[in-house]
């Protein structure tokens, strides 16, 4: 089956490596060299290529920028492959080209098959790619959530569903929680809202507005406060139209007109201009005539009634007293229409707060529907969990006989914290009150007896660091019988480890190489004898300047180099003695010592 692989790596100007290219191994790749020559700028470098956050202070003292490119071998049709293609990435000769350039500003550039990329989708592609371990990581492994995430990622499916559909439920939980809250903590605010919502619909209902009726109101106070003006108003324009039957002497504007078109009709026919004015003048004698008619009217249906002025006036006083109350709060209404959309929405408003009551009795229900739900999705992920552990703690526990640990045991503690006063996020489980979260209500712990007759304690307060390095180490080679990752990058896993245990380390690191590509930052040379490619980060002083490269050691070189490690002494006679026994040492385990000679 072909797997991902990191076939090489260009580092320049990152930290004290000058210039280098590290060409890795398919399968077990150890790293090695003297104290500050840069080896951990190797895991920097990996970790840049995995979208690792930029530092301005890695750039080397003196350069502009420093760059990391990768050649990473991907199968068409991985996850890494398509990440990269649906980002625009091109793949040369079934590789994909990484690289990350870090001015010495702090700026930084990704790059994937030639297209320039948020250092994020690096990230993405890492994740399908490479695990990597550190020392962090080992002091990770001592917390209790990064715990039941092992186990859960060891469970697989038979853990992801059941976690599934308790984190939906979950959510749901607490969207309804916080709703819920929200109601019950503003019933006061509502009541008062509802209380003064009733009292102002209550006060238009029973003013009975029409929309123009302020309108209406105002022409007609006007009218009726005028009338005796408008009425002698009216006869004077009247006599002045149609006369004054008490003077026959007298002249109105209705018989000048009549007369003077009258005497235009009898020449008409002699000038088409003369006839027109004819014609107006027939017409003005008309409207005036109308008009005289319609004065007549007005002043006859003229009534200066005092009673109905008042109640005019009364009526006009309770519609402003609407409008300066409530026509204001709509921008866009004017007096009595505004008035009545204010009552709508008000309306409207006052249904959705009484209807707060009902809502609150809903949600309450289905909050209690959905802790008792919760409950059974959190029973289901504790026995799944429980089953899972058992399995994963055999598996561990039989990796650490294989690394110098013959008698010790691991085991996972899978328990629920009993609830206590004042909390909130409590289910009932097995007859209990226990407090739940996102990831149910399981707390899990790593525990470890290292001998018979110690007792299991937790691995942060019983473990040494060689033994929590072992320990990680175990679950690692756990994980990938399981959920094989193509690349492991290892930075100095064997921290605290020596002796025995140390040449155990290397064996199962070479055991775990199988199956996966190993990258193993070490000061071990029980370690680095498995490797099938050993690199040599050195370091040369010219002046005050320190330039670090990397080369590969095969041979007599690699013997040197694991002397080197040994006593400090790259020509002792004992210590090369040592070195090629730790060779043979390793080839009679299973591993060719000349593998590193081999091409990657």
């Amino acid at each position: 089956m072909v797997v991902s692989v990191l076939e090489e790596m260009r580092i320049k100007d990152l930290g004290v490596i000058d210039d280098a290219v590290v060409e890795l191994s398919s399968g077990f790749t150890a790293v090695t060299g003297e104290t500050g020559a840069g080896k951990t700028m190797v895991v920097t470098s990996l970790g840049l290529l995995l979208g690792g956050r930029a530092d301005a202070g890695y750039v080397r003292a003196g350069a502009a920028s420093a760059l990391v490119e990768g050649r990473i071998a991907v199968p068409p049709d991985s996850a890494a492959a398509r990440r990269a293609r649906e980002a625009g990435a091109e793949l040369d000769e079934g590789a994909l080209l990484v690289s990350r350039t870090i001015s010495a500003e702090g700026r930084s550039r990704a790059h994937v098959g030639g297209r320039s990329v948020p250092a994020g989708l690096l990230g993405e592609l890492g994740e399908d790619l490479v695990a990597v371990h550190g020392q962090t990581d080992q002091q990770g492994l001592l917390r209790p959530a990064r715990q039941r995430g092992a186990l859960d990622r060891y469970a697989g499916e038979a853990v992801s569903e059941p976690l599934a559909a308790y984190q939906e439920t979950y959510r749901r939980l607490r969207a309804v929680a916080a709703e819920l809250a929200e109601l019950t903590d503003r019933a006061r605010e509502r009541a008062q809202e509802a209380d003064l919502l009733r009292f102002g619909l209550d006060e238009i209902a029973a003013a009975e507005p029409r929309a123009g009726e302020d309108e209406e109101l105002a022409a007609e106070a006007a009218r009726l406060g005028h009338a005796e003006a408008l009425a002698a108003a009216a006869a004077l324009a009247h006599g002045a139209l149609a006369g004054d039957p008490a003077d026959p002497e007298g002249v109105d504007a209705v018989t000048l007109a009549g007369g003077a078109h009258r005497a235009l009709q009898g020449v008409r026919d002699h000038d088409a201009a003369l006839a027109q004015l004819a014609d107006r003048l027939g017409e003005v004698a008309i409207l005036l005539a109308d008009i005289s008619g319609d004065l007549a009217g007005y002043a006859d249906g003229l009534d200066a009634d005092p009673l109905r002025l008042a109640a005019v006036e009364e009526r006009r006083a309770v519609l402003n007293h609407l409008v300066r109350k409530y026509g204001d709060r709509d921008a866009g209404g004017d007096g009595c229409a505004a008035v009545l959309a204010w009552a709508e929405r008000g309306a409207a408003r006052l249904a959705e707060l009484e209807g707060d009551d009902d809502r609150i009795g809903e949600l309450t229900a289905e909050h209690d529907d959905l802790r008792a739900r919760l409950a059974g999705h959190a029973a289901v992920l504790t026995g799944a969990r429980r089953e899972a552990a058992g399995r994963f703690a055999e598996a561990v526990t039989a990796e650490l006989a294989q690394l110098a640990m013959p008698h010790a045991r691991v085991t996972f503690d899978v328990r629920q914290a009993d609830a206590v006063a004042g909390d909130e996020d409590t289910i009932e489980l097995d007859g209990r009150s226990v407090t739940y979260g996102p990831h149910g209500a399981d707390e899990v712990e790593l525990l470890l007896a290292p001998h018979p007759g110690a007792p299991a304690r937790p691995i942060a307060k019983g473990a040494s660091g060689g033994e929590l390095s072992r320990v990680m180490l175990a679950v690692e080679v756990v994980f990938a019988d399981a959920a094989p990752v193509p690349t492991y990058l290892f930075d100095e896993v064997d921290a605290g480890v020596g002796g025995k245990a140390a040449v155990e380390v290397g064996r199962r690191l070479a055991r775990l190489a199988d199956s996966a590509q190993v990258v193993v930052v070490t000061h071990l040379p029980q370690v680095a004898a498995f490797a099938d490619r050993h690199l040599v980060v050195e370091k040369t002083s010219d002046g005050s300047v320190t330039h670090s490269g990397v080369r590969t050691v095969h041979g007599e070189g690699r013997v040197r180099e694991l002397s080197r490690m040994l006593a400090g002494q790259e020509d002792s006679r004992l210590a090369r003695a040592h070195a090629e026994e730790l060779l043979a040492t390793a080839a009679a385990l299973g591993r060719r010592a000349g593998a590193a000679e081999r091409p990657a």
